[in-house]
């Protein structure tokens, strides 16, 4: 995804795990999307766990706004029973290029 900002300073990075019905319902597809609609880079995954899991990075704001969605929204069809994030911090530069599923 051509576009993305280099910006100084306010970038975040954190890492998060979806639980509940949240794999077989498009969870990582909607994730993926709704990602590259607000300009977030990073990855999802499926866990073995039967969770979602993965690592968002941008802009705070942008960060904090997929953070609500990650937690309340999700795919049309799945259940969020909660969502737990760590790993939050501060960094100059975005490691990811744009936002993909892993395997």
């Amino acid at each position: 995804m051509s576009g993305l900002v280099k910006v100084s300073g306010g970038l975040k990075s954190v890492d998060y795990e979806v639980f509940g019905r949240v794999q077989g319902v498009c969870f990582r597809m909607y994730t993926e999307d709704e990602a590259r609609k607000m300009g977030i880079v990073g990855w999802v995954k499926n866990t073995r766990q039967g969770t979602v899991t993965g690592q968002i990075q941008g802009p705070e704001d942008k960060v904090n706004a997929m953070k609500s969605w990650l937690s309340k929204v999700g795919s049309p069809s799945s259940r969020i029973d909660r969502t737990t994030f760590s790993n939050e911090k501060e960094i100059s530069k975005l490691d990811f290029s744009g936002f993909n599923t892993r395997y």
